[in-house]
């Protein structure tokens, strides 16, 4: 695990006179589960949309697989599969017929495109729903085949952001064992939160970023010894709170 597959050089972004991201640098290692942690408009998501290509640095440089993005974006980008926060699935198709649509749009086509869809459905637990009209799924179930179709395509590296967002206990359980279940598949995975116990149970290695300045970085182990005199969770909560460092 010593190979870089995303890496941040001084990246800012602004919008107008509000900076999203400052100065943010970091690297994500092969085959790690890595936490961007942090309260909400701690610059997380614009942090995701950089790396995915979809936003611009105002300065310094964002590397995924060694391709600089957004210039190498269109080469980098089948490496990388994206749950966004929103919910965006075809809620009139199946769960089926939703991964089938995406594996197309990744060039996945005839018994490649059927095995994939069967095996993502296996790993997220919809087997027995998959001819369920997605639209008649709980959120959890929904979120789960969000997160089967950003791997149908098998990439390299999966981005989930906000991925136990307002789910119940149940479903945010289901979530956080399927993540290390990617992990343990030998993906590299980039997740964002504002919640803690999220991390912790998650996440190899993690970064915590408030106004988009980095705050601290390492494991969880290493982060509680840091923090050892005011801890770690009361620096959170004091982010979460808008008290700062």
């Amino acid at each position: 695990m010593d190979e870089a597959v995303v890496r941040l050089e001084e990246v800012t972004k602004r919008f107008g006179p509000v900076v999203a991201v400052d100065r943010l640098s970091l690297e994500i290692v092969r085959g790690e589960v890595f936490g961007l942690l942090g309260p909400n408009g701690a610059g997380k998501t614009t942090t995701v949309r950089m790396i995915c290509g979809l936003l611009k640095p105002t300065s310094g440089k964002v590397f995924v697989f060694g391709y600089e993005m957004p210039k190498d974006a269109l080469r980098a980008r089948r490496h990388i599969g994206l749950l966004p926060q929103e919910s965006d699935i075809y809620e009139m198709l199946t769960g089926r017929e939703n991964l089938e649509y995406f594996g197309r749009l990744y060039g996945l086509e005839g018994e490649e495109l059927q095995r994939r869809v069967d095996e993502v459905l296996k790993l997220v637990g919809l087997s027995e729903r998959a001819d369920d009209r997605a639209g008649e799924y709980s959120g959890g179930m929904k979120r789960r085949l969000m997160v089967a179709r950003a791997i149908v395509h098998d990439p390299e590296l999966v981005i989930l952001d906000e991925p136990t967002m307002g789910l119940d206990v149940f479903a945010v359980r289901r979530i956080r064992r399927l993540i290390r279940r990617l992990a343990e598949g030998g993906r590299t995975v980039l997740l964002t939160t504002n919640d803690l116990e999220d991390a912790e149970r998650t996440c190899d290695r993690v970064a915590i970023i408030d106004r988009g300045r980095l705050i601290a970085l390492g494991t969880i182990r290493e982060l509680e010894e840091k923090f050892e005199e005011r801890g770690l969770e009361e620096l959170f909560i004091r982010l979460v709170e808008g008290e700062g460092e």
